[in-house]
């Protein structure tokens, strides 16, 4: 939204933003229907402010109006950039006669699932429990006035078809079953919660013994779900999956299993080259449709740009494959410019642009085999020139999209000259049409994990590092207010949402990531308050939650849209604990390595960067200590479990958590010491 207002002096702005009030204001009063989302700051909530359902946010209010009233609540949780949740407000929530079923007999709340993960992941739990299966996007609940649920459901059309019953029947069925049986419906809701518990509690009871043979399984399960035809895990719709790959990159750095580095080079080639990645503009959407990364759903999140640009970092330092280097300077110069407002990173882009009247999935991002053919010809490239050109990127008369359309992806031809010349033609003639919506919503945990991105993108071009502190004292400036930790704010306003267990993680790790890069203090420094405070706010009976308020969910080391906050958690303990000479906190970290060993220990490959985060601490991270002096321009090997820190000493000493195995006032020397034991290390 403020992309084109980024250079603008300050009273610049200030005069835009009342004209746009004054905009907006006569825009809501010329609408048909306002309800209590217009006072919100999402941009989700802000795009149903305007529906007949009278919309409430999650919160006192509404929970208030349901127990007075006696109606049952109908939650629905989506975010901004999400095409089905867009045809779902379309064909349902912009209707009236829904919107009559919905006023007369329950509670309507919307909720933001990027502005409450904790509230999303409860009733997506929910929603495994009851359909045996992975929810989504929209996700639509059933709830007492007690708010206990009893219905979960994920898009509902309209009307019946998809062999899915219509919204009209659903609400109607479930307001009579409720009005002439509550006590029912009252009761089968306690017992979905009395089994969500159970469900959630399934893995804690019973500790397994947890060694490194889990590296082996967790490769092995890996390649048993491999699609070597189109490298990737899994059939469609297919995924990144940037924590398995991660994972798999740092076992082979620590024990040379050349099987994951083929795995994950393969993939991270085959999406590079793929349809999933924008191979005009850069940035990867957000999955892919089919099993060939050909036709991607066209969103593209902050979060996966973050976990790949880690990945392909990692990718070329381990290969010095060219290849992985562009993709890391693509991604972020790309992120620069669709992304950035004054330091700070937009949350995600819209897979729908304007065409006409309507919204069509893709419309900015793919290409017409005629008029990009006549377009590169009024640009002065002869037929034979345009054949190779339209061949290389996949541009065909028949399309592989939606009204024979064609989302680009890289053929075997030969590279035409002066590519990036032909892109940005290509850009130019997509800039004709409207770009999607960007969710212009700060969020402090997707910010962070990009920032750590750039520090190991900085490994091989430091100024990328120097980006990464730039953003970093941005975000804790603007989200760490006060002592305060935030979860989002808008540009241009100021936080509101209390941070949740997830920021910690992120920024955490974001910290450490700048501590080792600049050895400021300061770094290290919040980074053992915001642990300590995270212990302290999120960290109760033994379990981590989501959240410090009423709403008590449980988070989980599963790699889900991206890598486990908890598992991330855990990792942050281990290497804040080593730094501080903290045995307390390396006794939290075991703890919790044994209070999750049972899923761990059945699965690794579901919970991949707990894996990676257990090589941690059964081969113990390495210290190197030293005056800031000795440490700084110092080139330590490029391994994931080295750290350094800053003492008074003036004699280098190699430490783990609990002991030091060597010390030498010569810096080739001590490096020595290490490599000896990075090499030791290989064996599992």
């Amino acid at each position: 939204m403020f992309n084109g207002l980024k250079n603008q002096p300050t009273f610049s702005f200030k005069k835009v933003l009342l004209v746009l009030f004054g905009v907006f204001t006569m825009m809501s009063a010329q609408e048909k229907f306002t309800n209590e989302l217009i006072n919100e700051d999402s941009p989700y909530l802000q795009q149903h402010a305007h529906n007949p359902v009278d919309w409430y946010a999650w919160g006192d209010k509404a929970f208030t109006k349901a127990k007075e009233e006696k109606k049952l609540i109908f939650l629905s949780i989506g975010y901004s950039t999400c095409h089905w949740c867009h045809v779902m407000e379309k064909e349902s929530f912009e209707n009236e006669e829904v919107a009559k079923i919905l006023n007369k007999n329950f509670i309507s709340i919307k909720v933001d699932r990027e502005e409450m993960p904790h509230v999303d992941k409860y009733y997506q739990d929910v929603y495994n429990l009851l359909n045996n299966r992975a929810g989504g996007w929209p996700l639509n609940i059933i709830l007492t006035p007690e708010r206990k649920a009893f219905y979960a459901a994920t898009y509902i059309p309209n009307v019946s078809k998809y062999g899915r019953m219509g919204i009209k029947e659903v609400l109607n069925k479930l307001a009579d079953v409720y009005k002439f049986d509550s006590l029912k419906v009252v009761s089968t809701s306690l017992q979905i919660e009395s089994a969500l518990k159970q469900y959630k509690n399934a893995y804690k009871g019973e500790k397994k013994d947890l060694s490194l043979a889990l590296v082996n399984k967790f490769v092995d399960e890996i390649e048993n779900s491999f699609d070597k035809e189109n490298p990737g895990i899994g059939t469609a719709p297919k995924f990144p999956h940037a924590a398995s790959i991660e994972t798999l990159l740092d076992i082979y750095v620590t024990f040379k299993n050349d099987k994951a580095l083929e795995m994950a080079t393969s993939m991270l080639k085959a999406m590079g080259n793929g349809g999933i990645y924008d191979q005009i503009e850069s940035g990867f959407y957000r999955y892919s449709v089919d099993e060939e990364w050909m036709i991607p759903h066209f969103e593209k999140m902050l979060y996966t740009n973050a976990e790949l640009l880690s990945v392909y970092s990692k990718a070329y330092r381990i290969t010095k494959d060219k290849f992985f280097k562009k993709i890391v300077d693509e991604l972020i110069s790309f992120t620069k410019i669709r992304f950035e407002d004054n330091n700070l990173l937009y949350s995600a882009s819209d897979a729908d642009s304007q065409v006409g009247s309507e919204k069509e999935e893709g419309a900015y991002f793919v290409f017409d085999y005629t008029l990009t053919s006549n377009f590169l010809k009024e640009n002065g490239y002869n037929t034979e020139e345009i054949e190779k050109i339209l061949n290389y990127f996949n541009i065909t008369e028949t399309g592989n999209f939606e009204h024979q359309m064609n989302n680009v992806y890289l053929s075997d031809e030969e590279v035409p000259p002066n590519l990036e010349k032909i892109k940005t033609l290509l850009k130019e003639l997509r800039s004709r049409r409207q770009y999607p919506f960007v969710d212009y919503k700060i969020l402090t945990a997707w910010n962070a994990m990009y920032i750590s991105a750039l520090f190991e993108a900085g490994k091989i071009n430091e100024n990328y590092s120097k980006l990464g502190l730039k953003y970093l004292d941005t975000l804790i400036e603007k989200l760490y207010v006060n002592n305060v930790l935030y979860h989002q704010r808008l540009v241009h306003k100021k936080p509101k949402v209390a941070g949740l267990f997830e920021d910690y993680s992120f920024i955490i790790s974001a910290s450490l990531k700048a501590y080792d890069y600049t050895l400021d203090k300061k770094y290290l420094s919040l980074a053992t308050k915001l642990t300590h405070e995270a212990k302290a706010k999120f960290y109760k009976d033994s379990n981590w939650y989501m959240s410090n308020d009423e709403f008590e969910s449980m988070a989980s080391v599963y790699d889900s849209s991206y890598k486990s906050s908890l598992s991330n958690m855990i990792d942050n303990i281990l290497k804040v604990a080593i730094l501080n000479d903290d045995l307390d906190l390396q006794e939290l970290a075991k703890s919790n390595f044994e209070n999750n060993s049972l899923l761990l220990a059945s699965q690794p490959s579901s919970a991949a960067w707990l894996l990676r985060t257990l090589i941690g601490f059964e081969k113990g991270y390495i210290n190197l200590k030293a005056n800031k002096n000795m440490l700084a321009n110092k080139i330590l090997p490029d391994h994931p479990f080295l750290l350094r820190k800053v003492t008074d000493d003036d004699t280098y000493l190699a430490c783990k958590v609990d002991v030091c195995f060597a010390y030498s006032k010569n810096f080739k020397e001590i490096i020595g010491e290490i490599n000896t034991v990075i090499k030791d290390n290989e064996k599992l």
